[in-house]
């Protein structure tokens, strides 16, 4: 396995303080408002109008359940009361009254069904958004991020951390504004009435918010490590889906569930913090609720009766005590309506804790750098003279130049040959350890360069280094006699075919997955690259020949199909230099044969970068390398190496085996 071969990552977690049943204890988790901005960013930027329809249908929703209370007061101090001493049967008043409020109901409703729907779009828009850059930015990350990060962390921020945000966007955010709106309104309405009841309200509030408070700062500061942990248990399965066959071979299941056990207890842990307070705060707010309907209740109907027997008197500065059994039925409904908003606020923190805490994992992929690439020379299409000079043109004609513009606005063509040099490679995955030291080799134009070596010995740094996967530490590369770091990386790839030990099919057929090396490749280029891969036979025994389907990465072909059709799609793309890296590792000696063949023909004419374990494939190389901890120790052809009867001529014979 190269050196760029992805890392095992310990999923495991660390133990527990306290025991494995102790739950994790991690800093507090504070409301991030950078974070929240760029979140607003995204709904501000494409529907701050809708938006605005949003807040106005939210204030006529609110503004239609406060006059709902204060109709019920004057329903009943000019209505109901009046009629009830006088003997009235008039009941016009009353149904104008009955109507005028039906009116402003539906109006209510009306708004409140339209800023839901619109909050639909929105929220559906944002989250698409978020998407399309999320998956535009991933295109633009180095290989080395997706080396570093578990895959399946990296989908969890498109699902469940995404999910955080669509609940905040279509919920909670009208859910708070109409709280606001609520709050406020009810607030003036209550003054309006009794000023003592008023005061005994906030007091109730303020005891209450003490609670929310405490039992809410509880469990937000879990909210963020539970998404981490989703993440980690997401990246687990995937692994362990994707490895399900070597886990039945090796009898795997037990060890494989414990550590799946593990993982999934830490998520329980910090879910179970995270989730116990919040299903505490909405029976203690409704409870604390109730209780101040009942204070409320007790003392405006003392305050009526007072008004009532005249000890409150109605006018005059103690006036402002004064109540009626009017007052009281409406400060009821407006209690309700003043404690509602707040409790749904505090129910609506944890939300969006839990949407900041998935906010931030996809910031973070966003904010991760992209690949740098200060290149500026061109791969364009060319034709070329009698006399050697080089002419772009937009037509393919199979030829390709490199165009170099120069600081004084002149511009210069190079053939595109193939020849590759290194000069004093040094490289390292990280600063601190470095893995090839000193490397300096040449390919010539239509040369076949062979690298061998042990495990970890550089072979595939080595091609990594000239695909620009990762820039060098030290020396340079020049392809054509062009430092590659002034090639763009786009360019620089396209004349270079590939084909890797892990094989990668796409859900498609296999004239698609043929294609993906060259996509304006027509059905004949196709076809033909597969037979010069000698994959034609197999694939017209297909069920549906070259539009057969695949999926889950060519599950449906067998190992060696599979990476005939990796073969086939280096070889529609006709580049002037091929790297193989274990392209045959794959492949049982008959078929080998047979591909080694196409091979040749893929081969001639092109440079080649060949990784062998298996030293029959390389003894036909101009140059066999063989490398050493970073280190090329011999070169030369396969007999130069067995005449020197050095570390490759122990590699041939059996006496070292490459592992």
């Amino acid at each position: 396995m190269s050196n760029t071969r992805k890392k095992n990552v310990n999923l495991t977690p660390p133990p527990r303080p306290g025991g494995k049943g102790a739950p994790m204890r991690i800093p507090g988790q504070k409301m991030d408002f950078k974070v929240l901005k760029r979140v607003f960013g995204y709904v501000g930027t494409k529907y701050r109008l809708l938006m605005i329809v949003v807040v106005l249908c939210i204030f006529l929703s609110s503004i239609a359940n406060i006059f709902s209370s204060l109709f019920l007061g004057d329903l009943i101090d000019e209505y109901i009361e009046p009629m009830l001493s006088s003997g009235s049967t008039d009941f016009a008043p009353l149904l104008a009254m009955l109507l005028k409020m039906a009116v402003i109901f539906l109006a209510g409703i009306a708004s409140t069904f339209t800023y839901n729907f619109i909050m639909v779009r929105v929220s559906q828009g944002v989250l698409k958004s978020v998407r399309d850059d999320m998956f535009t930015h991933m295109q633009s990350l180095p290989i080395k991020y997706f080396d570093t990060n578990s895959h399946g962390d990296i989908m969890s921020r498109y699902t469940n951390d995404i999910d955080t945000l669509r609940q905040m966007i279509s919920q909670t955010i009208p859910q708070v504004i109409s709280s606001a709106v609520t709050i406020v309104s009810t607030f003036v309405a209550m003054v309006s009435k009794s000023i003592p009841l008023t005061v005994t309200v906030i007091i109730c509030i303020i005891i209450m918010m003490f609670f929310t408070g405490k039992i809410a700062g509880n469990s937000g500061k879990f909210f963020v490590r539970q998404q981490e942990s989703i993440g980690d248990v997401n990246g687990y399965i995937e692994e362990m889906i994707t490895g399900q066959k070597v886990i039945k071979v090796f009898c795997h299941e037990e060890k494989a569930k414990e550590e799946f056990d593990e993982l999934n207890e830490e998520l329980y842990h910090n879910a179970y913090s995270a989730n116990k307070f919040v299903n505490m705060l909405g029976p203690v707010n409704n409870n604390l609720g109730h209780l101040q309907y009942v204070i409320i209740a007790v003392l405006g109907c003392f305050l009526a009766v007072l008004t009532t027997s005249g000890a409150i008197p109605e006018e005059g500065i103690l006036s402002i005590f004064a109540a009626s059994a009017g007052t009281v039925a409406t400060f009821l409904q407006l209690s309700k309506s003043f404690t509602m908003p707040i409790n749904q606020i505090s129910q609506q923190l944890n939300s969006v804790v839990m949407a900041m805490a998935g906010a931030k994992r996809i910031f973070a992929l966003l904010d991760e750098e992209s690949e740098k690439d200060e290149g500026y020379v061109t791969l364009v299409n060319a034709k070329y003279g009698s006399d050697g000079s080089i002419t772009e043109t937009p037509e393919h004609t199979g030829l390709w130049a490199w165009k170099h513009p120069h600081e004084d606005g002149t511009t210069t063509y190079t053939k595109l040959q193939g020849e590759v040099r290194f000069f004093d490679v040094d490289f390292g995955y990280n600063e601190e350890k470095i893995v090839l030291h000193n490397i300096t080799l040449y390919a010539e134009p239509g040369q076949k360069v062979a690298f061998v070596g042990a495990t970890g010995a550089g072979k595939t740094t080595i091609t990594n280094l000239i695909n620009r996967f990762y820039d060098l530490a030290d020396g340079k590369i020049r392809y054509d006699g062009i430092n590659i770091n002034k090639i763009k990386k786009a360019d620089l790839r396209r004349s270079l075919g590939i084909v890797l030990q892990d094989t990668n099919l796409f859900t498609g057929t296999v004239m698609e997955n043929i294609r993906y090396g060259n996509l304006s490749a027509t059905d004949e280029q196709v076809i033909e690259a597969a037979k010069l891969a000698n994959a034609h036979s197999f694939i017209s025994r297909l069920p549906d020949g070259y539009n057969t389907m695949l999926t889950s990465n060519g599950a449906n072909l067998s190992q060696g199909q599979r990476q005939l059709l990796s073969i086939a799609r280096a070889a529609v793309a006709d580049p002037p230099v091929m790297i193989l890296d274990e392209a045959t590792s794959s492949i049982d000696t008959r078929t080998e044969s047979l591909v080694q063949k196409g091979m040749d023909a893929l081969m001639k004419g092109r440079t080649v970068f060949v990784i062998a374990h298996r030293l029959s494939t390389v003894q036909n190389s101009d140059v066999i390398m063989v490398l050493e901890h970073g280190v090329i120790i011999e070169r030369g052809t396969h007999q130069d190496l067995i005449d020197k009867k050095g570390k490759y001529y122990q590699l041939y014979t059996g006496a070292f085996e490459l592992e």
